[in-house]
């Protein structure tokens, strides 16, 4: 899928004072990214605090995303949780116009077995109108879709075209590139770790820093991917303390207060999750601020 090469960018769900679905931010931030020539956005993936949302408010965000988008670029809907069979009938029923995949995370606190996860994304495979994009992430799900399960699950399943990888093991992404079929394609979930995977083979990443600064992740991508990683890594370089301030007190929390700073958003979250503190707040300022000099 040529639709998923380059930089994707987990949209945030943006929230008023009220807790609300803040939906004039939310154009704003669509806007902000398509302008700054991301290839393809991710609308409710992890990034937009989806286990905060009600069934309802995530079908008119994936709707209102797609109507704002307009084809513009290609739109992927995050589509994921630890009930196999619950996750199954929302991806069944999903309304498909405007998307063309379907990113689903690996299943949290359960800690399914190599086993259960490739029978609970075997099972997901033979329920979607739309390709599918493995999430492994065991740094928040508490388990490893290890590379054996993943290159079984692209062999076995024909609509099973991707991984975003977040593991940061770059042993385990290595024998994924090199064992999985042609066509499957990785992709970073660490905006970290882009320039190292597309390095070994990644075809780009699905970003969260990319909503704070979709065209300063859009030059190390296009860089890397076109071999000039001289740029790349200069790029990286830049880049790189906004990257780990914005994880420092957890996801969406520290790109919310960066697209609070650049007056797009307000920095409002739904509990569990609150705003980062003062310390860090100040921090990403002047991080920001010596950016854009």
């Amino acid at each position: 899928m040529k639709e998923i090469r380059g930089t994707g960018v987990a949209l945030i769900t943006p929230f008023r004072a009220d807790q609300s679905v803040d939906y004039d931010a939310l154009e704003q931030i669509i806007n902000f990214q398509i302008e700054n020539g991301v290839d393809y956005l991710v609308s409710l993936g992890t990034t937009g605090e989806t286990a905060t949302l009600s069934k309802e408010e995530k079908q008119k965000v994936w709707q209102f995303t797609a109507d704002t988008v307009k084809n513009r670029v290609p739109l992927v809907a995050g589509i994921g949780g630890n009930n196999t069979l619950a996750v199954a009938q929302e991806i069944k029923t999903f309304n498909i116009k405007g998307y063309i995949a379907i990113l689903s995370v690996s299943p949290y606190y359960n800690k399914p077995t190599q086993e259960g996860l490739y029978e609970h994304y075997k099972y997901l495979s033979t329920n979607s109108p739309l390709p599918l994009i493995l999430y492994n992430v065991p740094g928040r799900t508490g388990s490893n879709l290890n590379a054996d399960t993943c290159i079984r699950l692209a062999k076995d399943c024909k609509n099973i075209v991707a991984v975003k990888e977040a593991s940061g093991d770059l042993e385990q992404i290595s024998k994924i590139l090199r064992d999985a079929p042609v066509g499957f394609q990785v992709i970073s979930g660490n905006d970290s770790d882009t320039v190292s995977m597309i390095a070994l083979g990644a075809v780009g990443v699905i970003s969260v820093l990319g909503n704070a600064l979709p065209k300063e992740l859009n030059k190390l991508v296009n860089s890397a991917l076109s071999g000039d990683f001289s740029i790349a890594r200069e790029q990286h370089k830049k880049i790189i303390q906004l990257i780990d301030l914005c994880f420092l007190e957890g996801n969406p929390a520290g790109v919310k207060n960066m697209l609070h700073h650049k007056n797009i958003c307000l920095e409002k979250l739904r509990l569990p999750l609150t705003p980062v503190s003062k310390n860090t707040s100040e921090a990403i300022a002047m991080a920001i601020q010596a950016l854009e000099k």
